[in-house]
């Protein structure tokens, strides 16, 4: 597959920001590649795009399913396993959410459930330690309740919420 100079662009940029958010390169470069590709690839044609290691393509592309926005597309009379990504970005968007939620925010939520408890058995001496963890908890819990509301609106309500920016502060009051 050859990349056009825009495509080149946008997969070196799209892999450069995955390892800005914690992503590997590599993983992010993949799904670049895949969600500008006009037809699912395999991944042999991804190696050789990318220059990349066959193995690291098929771990990448294992990760990439994990999030749930890659799948693995049957082609008729080929043998190779092809790969397409989520090509609607609201889903892909909500996907990468709902899997950064299960992964980062359902743990740490947990963890501090039981850091505060266990301050609050220590008494005294951990009584810092136990309000500045209840405010933390108390502030994660608030986003990941508001996350759960906001998830659950239909796609076109949530547009029209996100566009609103400062006409909120106005509807909501000061």
């Amino acid at each position: 597959m050859q990349l056009t100079e825009v495509q080149q662009k946008f997969v070196l940029h799209w892999g450069e920001m995955g390892s800005r958010w914690g992503i590997n390169r590599t993983v992010a470069q993949i799904h670049a590649l895949l969600y500008i590709a006009p037809k699912p690839v395999n991944a042999d044609e991804i190696a050789e795009t990318l220059s990349v290691a066959r193995s690291n393509v098929s771990t990448s592309l294992r990760e990439l399913q994990g999030w749930g926005i890659v799948q693995a597309v049957p082609i008729l009379g080929e043998r190779k396993e092809h790969f397409s990504t989520q090509t609607d970005v609201w889903e892909m968007f909500m996907a990468v959410l709902d899997e950064r939620k299960k992964r980062e925010i359902d743990p740490t939520l947990t963890l501090l459930r039981e850091c505060v408890i266990e301050a609050a058995d220590a008494g005294a001496s951990e009584k810092h330690t136990h309000d500045r963890l209840s405010d933390l908890l108390g502030l994660i819990e608030a986003l990941s309740g508001w996350y759960g509301q906001v998830r659950l609106l239909p796609r076109p309500l949530l547009i029209r919420f996100l566009k609103m920016g400062s006409k909120l502060k106005k509807l909501i009051g000061k």
